[in-house]
């Protein structure tokens, strides 16, 4: 049986190997009207000097492509490494932003680079670049995202693009494109990981203190991305418990008596402010990975106590396959055991097996 094809992530984690890019020269585009976050984002990731991670670090420069003073919003002017032929010179190009979604791009520009493209480099757009992109014919016949606000219009002014709206990045091999802004750091993580592995892309988070990894297919928002304040003491804990490791199946029956809501109240309560409720009986966590979360003494973990009558039920993470048929499994990846079996699966110590 032919299984469906993902919709819209291609190549989303690094192979074991790793292999280091053959150019490790990174080059910015710089242009009047720069986009300063998007810009901020290559020279964080790519720029700042890392001497823990040796001798075969990228290195980095600014293409200016404007004559005369380039300014970027905030009032900073830009003082360019060169001019256009750097890109020539690079192995991976980011296009941080464009000055607008209907903006001419400078013909230079596009031959630019096509000839990069053309020999194998790599080419990322962060947010509206990718209509830099797009002009340049990069994106015909394959998927591409920006942000949400632009994705309408990415569509109607380029038919021969798929568009996805709703993720954060997407890897088509040799050209990357991510949503808005904070998405650009998801993308150029995903390029560490790719170049570097899993180790060297979570160094790099650490230090800017971000997620080391967003899946690019996660949803770019959620209408109600933060709690009510009532509610906010209550699901941020237990969020940030579930996030502590990624793979595991949380029973909602538990989840819900630690949040002190009932499981119809905590789906809801849960799905409004992740956006992860898949279905009817089961939400998706949208982490992955196995949980450590109950691995702490039986009267609390991570500072969110445990209710009495489930100090026993500590482990999180429980996997069988004798759910009862009648009833589907309520937990946050849907897998997982019933909570009324729990009890005769869970030590009696009150951590985790």
């Amino acid at each position: 049986m032919q299984l469906a094809a993902l919709p819209y992530i291609v190549k989303i984690m690094p192979s074991s190997a790793n292999p280091r890019p053959a150019n490790p020269l990174v080059v910015a585009v710089a242009y009047d009207g720069l986009c300063t976050f998007e810009f901020g984002v290559a020279v964080e990731i790519f720029a700042l000097p890392r001497p823990e991670m040796g001798e075969d670090w990228y290195s980095f420069a600014v293409a200016g492509i404007d004559t005369g003073e380039m300014r970027a919003l905030g009032g900073v002017r830009i003082v360019a490494d060169g001019g256009i032929d750097l890109i020539g010179q690079a192995g991976t190009v980011i296009v941080p932003g464009w000055r607008g979604t209907e903006a001419p791009v400078p013909p230079a520009l596009i031959e630019a680079l096509r000839k990069a493209h053309e020999r194998g480099s790599r080419i990322l757009s962060i947010c509206s670049g990718v209509f830099v992109l797009a002009a340049a014919g990069l994106l015909a016949g394959k998927r591409a995202t920006t942000h949400w606000r632009y994705s309408e219009k990415l569509t109607e002014m380029y038919p021969d693009i798929t568009v996805i709206p709703d993720v954060l990045y997407i890897d088509e091999g040799n050209v990357l494109t991510s949503a808005g802004s904070a998405a650009g750091i998801d993308l150029c993580l995903h390029l560490v990981r790719r170049d570097f592995g899993t180790k060297a892309a979570n160094m790099v988070a650490r230090r800017l203190v971000v997620p080391p990894h967003r899946d690019g297919g996660q949803a770019q928002y959620v209408e109600s991305s933060v709690p009510e304040p009532h509610e906010r003491s209550r699901l941020g804990p237990l969020i940030d418990r579930m996030r502590a490791d990624i793979s595991a199946d949380y029973p909602v029956a538990i989840l819900a008596e630690l949040a002190g809501m009932s499981e119809r109240t905590f789906l809801r309560r849960f799905a409004a402010a992740t956006g992860v409720l898949r279905r009817a009986g089961c939400c998706r966590n949208g982490f992955r990975g196995r949980a450590r979360c109950w691995k702490t003494p039986p009267c609390r973990s991570n500072g969110l106590p445990r209710p009495p009558a489930l100090a026993r039920q500590a482990r999180c993470g429980i996997t069988s396959a004798g759910n009862s048929p009648r009833r589907p499994s309520r937990t946050v990846r849907g897998s997982g055991t019933r909570p009324g079996r729990l009890k005769s699966r869970v030590p009696h110590s009150g951590h985790a097996a």
